[in-house]
């Protein structure tokens, strides 16, 4: 069996970005039985170690950077804690969303069961609608459909996956938050068993060289072909 290769979108002396696929979790975990990860997967195929910046959930495909040496990712944690590096979602969610919208909306994370609501916010913007000929569930013989742009202001588990299900705009897929009616049909009838979230691209300030630093994760296969069958390819950005 050949191997798992990860797609390296940007390489440099401190940094390596890759775009992590859906499914696939980023270090091991005592609560899982799961025998290949990113930072093992990483550290092998490219014959050094490589150091956690940031997570992203295992159902989330999309832009993941790691640091070179603990010092670098250190460098670059911090100005996720600032506040200031850009990241952008794309998602596909049920429905049709506004325009434009800001979620404030304090969630807790499902790790620490008890634990205090943290401040959220996510900024989004509807990038395209359809409404097309899936009959889901009893009521209608069309489903709407929305193509998100999400920009999380803050870092919180699942952040963009509850904030989208507390204005009842689930993000397809999601298994945790979403909606049964919809997961079910996607994955069993549109064989699509994916959750519909992507970490499209990360921006910032490099902070070794002063550059700005521009990284971008194309969608992969399944991610393609569910904005096909739902009208919604055309808004890609």
């Amino acid at each position: 069996m050949e191997p798992t290769r990860l797609a390296i979108l940007y390489d440099d002396p401190n940094f390596i970005a890759i775009n992590k696929p859906q499914g696939m979790l980023v270090h091991r975990t005592r609560i899982s039985e799961d025998s290949v990860f990113v930072l093992q997967t990483l550290r092998d195929q490219i014959g050094e170690s490589v150091y956690i910046i940031h997570r992203i959930d295992r159902a989330t495909s999309g832009v993941l950077i790691l640091g070179k040496s603990s010092a670098d990712a250190e460098s670059l944690a911090e100005l996720f804690r600032e506040k200031t590096i850009e990241k952008k979602y794309l998602a596909i969610v049920r429905g049709w969303t506004d325009d434009s919208g800001t979620i404030d909306y304090a969630v807790r994370d499902q790790d620490k069961p008890g634990a205090e609501l943290l401040p959220a916010v996510s900024h989004y913007h509807t990038l395209g609608r359809s409404e097309v000929p899936h009959a889901i569930g009893n009521k209608h013989a069309t489903a709407r459909f929305s193509l998100v742009e999400a920009e999380p202001e803050t870092g919180r588990r699942h952040q963009i996956r509850k904030h989208f299900a507390h204005i009842l705009h689930p993000v397809i897929g999601d298994k945790r938050h979403g909606d049964n009616k919809h997961n079910t049909y996607f994955w069993k009838t549109l064989h699509l068993p994916r959750m519909l979230l992507h970490a499209r691209e990360l921006a910032f300030q490099h902070p070794f060289t002063g550059a700005p630093t521009g990284i971008q994760a194309p969608v992969d296969a399944l991610f393609t072909e569910a904005l096909e069958l739902l009208e919604l390819k055309k808004f890609m950005p």
